[in-house]
């Protein structure tokens, strides 16, 4: 009988760990019609400061990751936001409460990495941040780069990260989302957690939602 109440057990636990498990998220084909006019996107432009935890609609996350860094090009494998010598170097990490995905470009999806809300890593000392629905993080890899420079492939890293967070920042004002291009993040638990090789640097990251009612 013990024995028999420890499988129980067992099997309640496994079936726990398996409920928690991230899946794969295919998202939408992006909606290129949606939005307003480029320059009227510029005008309202904006760095938001409180943020709400609403989840994101599947097409608004789809669309913010395609403008972001995805492929506009596919017959020459081009971006949507350019990078130094096209080393499409920069990756993003998407930070949701119920866990962190690595957005696959080539095939449109979210791939998990981690369970559980690491939002307060990214949010680092400024932890109101960590309310946002979405954090995307990005991360360079500069191993990607040719050459032997590690100081100027950190620095082509660095423009080619605030490249795809302006890319972030016009398309949240073009359709009425709200963001915030930052640094500040807590790095070295973000490497572990993500289990980022000593070429791949967090750079910036940009908490997403709608705006606070």
């Amino acid at each position: 009988m013990k024995r028999l109440s420890i499988v129980i057990v067992l099997i309640t636990l496994l079936v726990n760990l398996k409920a928690q498990e991230l899946k794969s998220i295919v998202l939408n084909p992006p909606d290129k019609t949606r939005g307003l006019p480029v320059m009227q996107a510029f005008e309202k432009r904006a760095s938001a400061s409180v943020f709400s935890s609403d989840k994101l609609k599947i097409q608004d996350l789809s669309d913010l990751l395609w403008a972001a860094d995805g492929i506009n090009r596919p017959e020459l494998k081009k971006r949507t936001a350019p990078s130094a010598m096209n080393a499409q170097d920069i990756d993003i990490y998407v930070f949701m409460e119920e866990g962190v995905y690595f957005y696959n470009a080539g095939s449109h999806a979210l791939e998990p990495v981690v369970s559980g809300d690491q939002r307060l890593l990214v949010a680092g000392r400024q932890i109101e941040f960590a309310k946002a629905a979405v954090i995307l993080l990005m991360v360079s890899d500069i191993s990607r780069f040719q050459g032997n420079d590690d100081a100027g492939k950190l620095s082509m890293a660095d423009m080619d990260a605030g490249l795809v967070s302006q890319n972030i920042s016009i398309f949240c004002a073009g359709i009425g989302l709200i963001t915030r291009p930052r640094a500040t993040m807590d790095q070295v638990k973000l490497k572990e957690i993500l289990k980022l090789k000593d070429s791949q640097h967090p750079l910036l990251n940009n908490p997403v939602s709608y705006p606070v009612k």
